[in-house]
């Protein structure tokens, strides 16, 4: 496998376990009466803390090495505080004043915007195939999660504020720490970014300030969120970028609402109608054609 498509796989895959931990997510909030501040603020301390010991259980390195050299500690922060922390705490804002379907409208104008910042910053027009992927990607979004009943995303002006929030800081986590993960690590760069946007958040919302109830199923679901919907997912996607363009992530991102939806349809017996099967061929098309350019 060349290292370009496995860029495309690594992109695919952490996409695909974010929509699972959505679902995950779902039942804490809904079922179990978690709150979001407590769910976003223990995901990102817990993980930050997994992805720097695997960090240096596997490379036997010195994980305070990044924060020696000044620009680079600067990215870092602009990363945990403006990337990972805004882009959880954003999406969640977004669906608690609103619904999830909004929100995911919203956050995928992140590829448009990624697109508009690369066409501003290199004042080059995006190719004719990438411009198409995105369009192909946001409209199989749309057609997943609003079943194009533009009823549904008649939701409150503070909600639509957080969803575009929500897409901005998904731009800038996709876009910004590149260099940072090429110089580095994937693994220690998430993990800072997780631990240090965890901790700030945890200033403002303890997360011993706890408010829900515990089950087995909980315990489980709250597990699969830190390490495969967090951990790996975010370890996947970001590190990606060190074979693809953050473009062609971004675009694969779109693979989280196809999974959200598969998951929906095997564990919560979601009916799986006309437009879920048209907006998951349109998804499914845009990553077919990406992934034949890169051949």
């Amino acid at each position: 496998m060349s290292e370009h498509n496995k860029g495309l796989l690594m992109a695919a895959v952490g996409a695909a376990m974010w929509g699972g931990s959505g679902v995950a997510g779902q039942y804490l909030l809904q079922d179990c009466g978690f709150t979001t501040e407590w769910l976003v603020v223990t995901r990102m301390l817990l993980a930050g803390t997994i992805l720097l010991f695997l960090d240096v259980f596997f490379y036997r390195s010195d994980i305070l090495a990044v924060w020696k050299d000044r620009q680079d500690a600067k990215e870092m922060i602009a990363f945990a505080l403006v990337g990972m922390l805004m882009v959880q705490y954003t999406y969640f804002a977004s669906i608690k004043h609103g619904n999830a379907a909004a929100a995911t409208v919203l956050q995928y104008l992140m590829p448009i915007i990624i697109v508009c910042y690369k066409t501003i910053s290199t004042r080059k027009l995006p190719k004719a195939l990438e411009l198409f992927c995105v369009s192909l990607a946001v409209l199989g979004t749309f057609l997943l999660v609003t079943h194009c009943n533009l009823e549904t995303m008649s939701i409150p002006a503070v909600a639509v504020v957080w969803g575009l929030l929500s897409a901005a800081s998904a731009a800038f986590y996709t876009v910004q720490p590149k260099r940072l993960i090429q110089k580095w690590r994937a693994t220690l760069v998430i993990g800072w970014g997780m631990l240090i946007g965890g901790i700030v958040l945890a200033c403002i919302c303890p997360p011993w300030k706890f408010t829900g109830h515990w089950n087995a199923a909980a315990a489980m679901i709250y597990a699969y969120i830190i390490i495969f919907g967090t951990v790996v997912a975010f370890g996947c996607y970001l590190g990606s970028l060190k074979y693809i363009q953050p473009t062609e992530a971004s675009i694969l991102g779109s693979v989280e609402p196809l999974s959200a939806i598969a998951l929906s349809v095997l564990l919560l017996h979601i009916p799986f109608e006309i437009m879920d099967a048209l907006g998951s061929a349109l998804i499914l098309c845009s990553v077919f054609l990406l992934a034949r350019k890169s051949g």
